[in-house]
């Protein structure tokens, strides 16, 4: 059932420290001849809830034939399982947390499957490792994963609503990415956050410079910025911090 693949990409929480190498040298030892990318290793820790919706937006362009590694795992050394899914020629491989629900409610041609391999030993606290990286390595050499066919509504958060009015992600220059998509109406209306109203902007440009605004991202996702500033640090926000309502225009 597998289909050829042509690159890694890794998906994690890690941050700049000794984890992500650690995973980069046991792939090169497992599959030397598939490049690895780096997509994003500095997403809000422990927080997959968070991390599933920006996980649509950052593979929405994904060249076909894709394997996205995916570790936000606070539940690592527990009970939770390891889900791999095909979606639309790509696949994704992740712990059953929620982190995939988003990506597959979107999708138009998606499969599910539980991966019942497991290696002989492993690290209970570092399952990217010992367990991800070598499953990720079977399926790029077509090996048997034990798998089971899953519905989507039986997986961890399946519930979780389409859009999420939190902060999903800071990025180097403080903007602030939500899980909230261009809203349909017209004029496009204000933002509430805290007591203030934000309006729409097409880019940075478009506002005076030290003011805060909202637009949609390269990522296909609802923004807060400021221009040549800090959103984070002018509004206070952070990851995880929920949003207002957006507000009509009067």
């Amino acid at each position: 059932m597998w289909e050829r693949i042509e690159r890694i990409l890794l998906v994690t929480d890690f941050g700049p420290g000794i984890y992500v190498g650690q995973m980069r040298a046991r792939l090169d030892a497992l599959v030397p001849d598939l490049p690895v990318i780096d997509l994003v290793q500095d997403l809000p820790l422990f927080r997959p809830d968070l991390a599933g919706y920006l996980l649509p937006g950052l593979v929405r362009d994904l060249p076909p034939a894709s394997l996205c590694l995916c570790v936000v795992d606070p539940g690592v050394g527990g009970e939770r399982d390891l889900v791999v899914a095909r979606v639309e020629g790509s696949w994704y491989l992740a712990p059953d947390n929620g982190l995939l629900v988003p990506l597959l409610r979107r999708a138009a041609d998606a499969s599910l499957w539980r991966i019942g391999w497991r290696p002989g030993s492993m690290s209970p606290s570092f399952h990217g490792r010992d367990w991800f990286v070598p499953a990720a390595a079977r399926i790029a050499h077509s090996e048997d994963l034990a798998l089971s066919p899953v519905a989507l509504d039986a997986l961890v958060a399946a519930d979780s609503p389409p859009d999420c009015s939190k902060v999903i992600y800071v990025d180097h220059f403080g903007n602030l990415m939500t899980g909230l998509e261009l809203p349909g109406s017209t004029p496009l209306p204000l933002l509430q956050v805290g007591e203030r109203r934000l309006p729409f902007a097409r880019t940075f440009c478009e506002v005076e410079s030290g003011q805060p605004f909202w637009y949609e991202n390269a990522l296909g996702l609802v923004e807060i910025a400021v221009n040549q500033g800090r959103a984070d640090q002018l509004l206070g926000l952070r990851a995880g911090d929920a949003l207002g309502p957006f507000v009509d225009r009067v």
